[in-house]
């Protein structure tokens, strides 16, 4: 009998709880609306940011990504790449002048313009850093460690960018 009662009452308490979710206005994160249909990339096909971009933005089955150069008067707008950059920076050394600490950052420079040149994004630059200590008795462990963080920034810059190419509202 108890836990029936206890049943009904966490029952009651969760669909309470997802009525006023409901209420306050909260929504699960849709696909971005585009105000273009065709977009320009010059991300050379090695570039795994390239291709990640490229790949998150034709699933939203909205836009179609053109890397050709020869096709480029197909595209609605132009994603110019300013800089890809990632960069390992040493942050800290002990006594002996063996490192410590790395920092990892990755910077990626773009704007997005229409054939005729007008700016609809001007020049930005997004900069993400890491910090990751290093151990020389597990190098492969941080190898691979550092090669996690830089997918993780990564995905990251493709999402900034893809809110930034939704904010654009007309061309």
């Amino acid at each position: 009998m108890q836990r029936r009662v206890f049943l009904v009452l966490a029952a009651s308490s969760a669909s309470s709880a997802l009525v006023s979710l409901g209420g306050c206005g909260f929504a699960l994160r849709k696909a971005p609306n585009f105000a273009f249909t065709t977009l320009y990339s010059g991300l050379p096909e090695s570039s795994p940011l390239g291709v990640e971009l490229k790949r998150s933005l034709q699933s939203t089955r909205k836009v179609k990504v053109i890397t050709d150069a020869r096709l480029i008067n197909e595209a609605q707008v132009v994603l110019d790449v300013l800089l890809d950059q990632r960069e390992k920076v040493v942050l800290s050394v002990n006594a002996s002048g063996q490192v410590r600490e790395f920092q990892l950052r990755l910077r990626f420079g773009f704007k997005l313009r229409t054939l005729d040149g007008k700016e609809l994004i001007p020049a930005t630059e997004i900069a993400l850093q890491r910090d990751i200590s290093f151990n020389e008795s597990a190098v492969l462990a941080k190898e691979a460690e550092e090669a996690l963080l830089y997918r993780d920034m990564q995905s990251d810059v493709v999402q900034q960018i893809m809110r930034r190419l939704a904010a654009v509202t007309q061309l």
